[in-house]
């Protein structure tokens, strides 16, 4: 087992995989910009090393910091959470030659999946369900023009090495294909410093469906059912749940069949998701595979009993699974909802300050994770989520009604939250019963007032 772990991240998950490595007696080490002096990860750790001022580019995606921190404060293994580092193939690359255990797969593993049009013809080659569209990244306008002719239109044009919805245009004729493609290129290079595009058909009202995998170092891969993700404003999800109510026994079968086919294509270690879209007719697609642990893991881990960072960590010591795809089931249903800091009833306006108030629900089934405190001030520099809270119960239903009395328990007074948000869509009837897509809660936010008491 892993002696000490730096954990390369903040907020809410680094305090999640340090409370994960104190159960298995191993000794953390937090990095922590200058805002997150007061962070609660920074208190729980064993050692805390401050590695640069407030925005992300000088601290949290300061590799060079991080790795010296690491080195001198004798780290044997690197854990990167998700987001910032967590898919830099370069950051896995170099902790491995400073002889630090990167948590999670490999930098050619890593550098694959990460490139979207190289994950889609290698997921096509391997026989996994793949969106019609280009074989790669598109080149020039002529190729752009043959590709959507044949796949036919509406078609999506999407960074190669996006994420987050930058670099993504929507064209529904030839007349919107041009202009589409040299917007999302010039996105894609100011976000991702890559300017390479792909393009494929677009799939209208599709729900959107991950499933979670885990490989070991001998060649052993299994997965824990799927995820729903569909709850999204501007490709950011808000609300997820384990399992999905569109998903029955026998699509759950073939979705992780395939899912661990393309993950056995690339002989994949480590936590992954394969995300797909799954259409009206119920086929689904490969869309994306996010080399790293999601933030809505928390509702595979109540569904399926395991504890996701501590397999991370097993795996990464150099332990087999341990056991097969038969061993795995899951038991109830689970909810997640990602509370922000922001004014959902003002466009989701940050909404950083002083939390002068927090009461924090539990009881049965509940489970609050959050790096914040009574007292603690969110930072104007991060993403806006600080905490979240799921809910689960023996089927949908209850797991609802739990979340929703849950929700009417978490008071957080001093800044504006989503909290309102998650309250009207606990009683949202089309969400009750399951009816939505990757397009409902835009539509829905724009035709819905919300109350500071809702």
């Amino acid at each position: 087992m892993l002696r000490r772990i730096l954990v390369a991240n903040r907020g809410e998950i680094a305090l999640r995989i340090i409370r994960a490595c104190r159960e298995l007696n191993i000794e953390t080490i937090a990095v922590y910009s200058e805002a997150d002096r007061n962070s609660l990860h920074t208190r729980w750790a064993d050692k805390a090393v401050c590695i640069g001022p407030a925005a992300s580019r000088n601290s949290y995606l300061n590799a060079q910091n991080i790795l010296a921190a690491a080195v001198a404060h004798g780290a044997d293994a690197v854990h990167p959470g998700y987001g910032y580092l967590s898919e830099s193939a370069i950051f896995a690359e170099i902790c491995e030659a400073h002889n630090l255990v990167f948590v999670g797969p490999t930098a050619e593993q890593i550098e694959l999946l990460g490139d979207k049009s190289k994950a889609k013809a290698t997921m096509r080659a391997a026989g996994v369900p793949v969106v019609p569209g280009s074989e790669g990244a598109i080149h020039d306008e002529s190729e752009l023009i043959a590709v959507a002719e044949e796949v036919g239109y509406p078609v999506m044009i999407k960074a190669s090495a996006g994420g987050g919805g930058k670099g993504m245009r929507l064209a529904r004729d030839r007349g919107e294909l041009i202009k589409a493609y040299h917007t999302a290129r010039s996105e894609a290079a100011a976000a991702f410093s890559n300017d390479e595009v792909y393009l494929e058909r677009f799939i209208e009202a599709p729900r959107h469906i991950e499933v979670q995998l885990f490989g070991d170092n001998y060649g052993n891969i299994v997965h824990f059912g799927e995820r729903e993700c569909s709850l999204q404003r501007r490709h950011q999800k808000l609300i997820e749940e384990c399992p999905s109510a569109a998903v029955d026994e026998s699509m759950r079968a073939a979705m992780g069949r395939a899912a661990v086919l393309g993950a056995t294509a690339v002989n994949y270690r480590n936590a992954g998701t394969m995300e797909f879209l799954l259409d009206a007719s119920g086929e689904f697609y490969f869309m994306e595979m996010n080399t790293r642990i999601q933030v809505e893991h928390p509702v595979t881990e109540m569904v399926y009993g395991i504890d996701l960072i501590k397999e991370q960590i097993r795996i990464a010591s150099g332990e087999a699974l341990g056991y097969d795809q038969g061993d795995i089931s899951p038991m109830g249903h689970a909810i997640e909802c990602r509370i922000n800091a922001e004014a959902v009833r003002m466009n989701s306006r940050p909404s950083p300050g002083l939390i002068e108030t927090l009461l924090v629900p539990g009881g049965y089934g509940v489970r609050w994770d959050s790096h914040v405190y009574q007292g603690y001030t969110v930072p104007p520099y991060y993403d806006s989520m600080f905490g979240k809270l799921i809910a689960w119960g023996t089927d949908r239903d209850e797991a609802i009604h739990r979340m929703k009395r849950a929700l009417a328990e978490l008071t957080v007074e001093g800044i504006e939250t989503s909290i309102p948000f998650h309250r009207a869509m606990m009683d949202d009837p089309a969400f009750r019963g399951a009816r939505f897509s990757t397009d409902f809660l835009e539509e829905w936010l724009a035709e819905t007032e919300l109350s500071p008491k809702e």
